[in-house]
């Protein structure tokens, strides 16, 4: 809205900054680490370790991942109940595989361990959904 002198009218510039510097509720970082172990062709053991970080971690943002938060606060309920489209995301990032087969006696054993090395990730929290992004 323009006043009477041409100019545009201040209120509407403060509105749009507020505006767009709240959109995210809060952001943290956090140091995600995950091991999935299958021995002989049978899930042995999955793990995920998440901890709030306690110095700011240096990197820039990487190919984030969005995931809806229905009302939750924390990332570990976030991730609970998202934990198949936040798994799929992470072996898209990279995960270091160990297999080790052996053969004893005509018997093969085999071990296959995928691991995400402690990675930090920031996190982004809004109303309806939570913008998770690795930092590299």
């Amino acid at each position: 809205m323009r006043s009477r002198d041409g100019n545009l009218n201040f209120s509407l510039a403060i509105c749009s900054v507020i505006f767009f510097s709240f959109t995210s509720l809060y952001s943290d970082e956090y140091l995600i680490s995950y091991r999935y172990v299958v021995k002989d062709a049978t899930l042995f053991s999955e793990e995920m370790a998440i901890s709030k970080t306690m110095r700011k971690c240096i990197g820039k943002e990487k190919e984030a991942i969005y995931l809806d938060t229905y009302g939750l606060t924390t990332l570990k309920a976030v991730l609970s109940e998202n934990s198949e489209n936040f798994i799929e995301y992470i072996h898209k990032l990279g995960l270091h595989i160990d297999h080790r087969e052996v053969t004893i006696n005509a018997q093969n054993h085999s071990t296959t361990i995928l691991t995400l090395k402690t990675t930090c990730f920031k996190v982004d929290f809004n109303d309806n959904f939570a913008k998770i992004a690795p930092l590299k």
